[in-house]
């Protein structure tokens, strides 16, 4: 078992097996969703974990979990502890890669200085041989999914994220993780395994030329569509290659790699950013898209949703089916005047921390665009068919993955001493919103890695 107590990592991405246990009480409180863990007797592993670190197992009473692909449990041990345990699926070959690439992130970051912009919940002990780690909880914490539903993720919470993920991008340098520890005893680097050096697995480049059968029975129709819309695109095809090759040849730096809304916590107005199953060398540009892609999905759905900004899932997703051509324009327009100053206040923090490399934000662009393809592929999982507001995110990919340099001042990724253009439809989106990117006939098996 490897055991450490820094404060440097708590993957926060976790899943309940079964039904929803439990949201807002009152229809003007925060969304909290949350929901029944996987029974602890089939998982012995998790209490066996929680003994051997002397925090005592979990009191049945109160035990919840939180949404993700990976079974989790958060609670209050015996001994009076608020912990959040997780689990990790192991790789065929019976490794532990997720498991090693978080142990490598807190080794890393375990001198990480007090006051530091990158807050992590505090790491309790990991069991590699079983893949549990367990954290210190953070009672009454958001997901950063959950705070942007409530229209909470505000520009200072953006600002906020924005000196996280520098932060992140400066570890191991002059700059960066030195100085004095985040508190408790900071893991062994020299036992920690190695960070990653492998390139990041999406997009998966292979699969832009074919699907392997052997997956297509875990994929829905709508994510086949959804994969059809990149594989008969060869301008996207072509995109995409060309982004993996300036990826190869940029700087890398530490990098989270599966960065979203929900790897980010709000807990007493202070953001946390969790989840490190994927950190790696890599590409920073990879994190500043996927920050900026999460927005662009936002404006997306904002599109179609009854009010023109959604308020709940149902609303996110709403047919749309009946909107004009001028009600498009217009919502599309707004939504992304609405969202453009996060983005700006998160590129804003980001350049007070750390001075990107010339083509960063051009890079980011293009990350972005692919992104925006990856969460409509993962959101597709429950549906038949692509609905417009996949079809628009495609779209807006398509645009940006095409023409990364033409968006960077829109998207106000520039030096934020240059003035930027007025935010309109066709600067950034010129055929993604108005006219939707549509599904070619599923005639090739297609899916999606997600």
């Amino acid at each position: 078992m490897t055991t450490t107590t820094s404060t440097t990592a708590a993957p926060t991405e976790a899943v309940a097996t079964a039904s929803t246990a439990a949201t807002a009480s009152t229809a003007d409180a925060p969304a909290l969703i949350r929901f029944r863990p996987t029974g602890l007797d089939t998982a012995p592993e998790v209490n066996a974990l929680l003994e051997r670190l002397g925090l005592g197992p979990f009191a049945p009473d109160g035990l919840t979990a939180f949404g993700g692909r990976n079974d989790n449990w958060a609670g209050t041990t015996t001994r009076g502890r608020q912990v959040f345990v997780k689990t990790v699926a192991r790789a065929p070959d019976g490794s532990r890669p997720e498991i090693d690439r978080a142990l490598a992130f807190e080794a890393t970051a375990a001198r990480l200085p007090a006051g530091s912009p990158l807050r992590t919940p505090e790491h309790l002990g990991t069991d590699r041989e079983s893949a549990v780690s367990a954290f210190r909880l953070l009672p009454g914490s958001r997901s950063g999914s959950e705070v942007a539903l409530d229209g909470d993720f505000d520009e200072a919470l953006c600002r906020e994220a924005g000196r996280a993920v520098a932060t992140l991008h400066t570890l191991g340098t002059a700059d960066g993780a030195s100085g004095g520890t985040s508190g408790g005893e900071a893991p062994d680097p020299a036992s920690a395994p190695a960070i990653d050096t492998g390139e990041a697995p999406l997009p998966p480049m292979r699969w832009l030329r074919a699907f392997p059968w052997s997956e297509v029975q875990d994929r829905s129709m709508a994510q086949i569509a959804a994969w059809k819309l990149v594989q008969d695109d060869t301008e996207v095809v072509a995109a995409l290659h060309r982004l993996r090759e300036r990826e190869r040849t940029a700087p890398h730096t530490p990098a989270h790699c599966d960065l979203r809304f929900d790897q980010f916590l709000v807990h007493d107005g202070q953001l946390f950013l969790c989840d490190w199953e994927e950190f790696r060398l890599a590409d920073p540009a990879r994190d500043v898209g996927a920050f900026v892609g999460e927005w662009l999905f936002q404006a997306t759905y904002s599109v179609f949703a009854p009010t023109g900004e959604p308020t709940s899932a149902k609303d996110a997703v709403a047919p749309g089916f009946d909107l004009s051509h001028e009600e498009i324009v217009e919502r599309g327009a707004a939504g992304l005047r609405h969202h453009i100053p996060r983005i700006a206040a998160f590129w804003q923090g980001y350049t007070e921390c750390r001075t990107p490399d010339p083509e960063l934000a051009e890079r980011a662009v293009g990350f972005a665009g692919w992104h925006l393809y990856d969460r409509l592929i993962a959101t597709a999982q429950a549906h038949a068919v692509l609905n417009p507001v996949a079809r628009a995110a495609a779209g807006i990919g398509r645009t940006l993955l095409l023409n990364p340099a033409g968006a960077v001042a829109t998207l106000r990724l520039a030096d934020p001493a240059v003035p930027h253009p007025a935010v309109t439809p066709a600067a950034v989106l010129p055929t993604a919103v108005a006219h939707p990117a549509q599904p070619h006939p599923a005639d090739a098996p297609s899916g999606s890695p997600r």
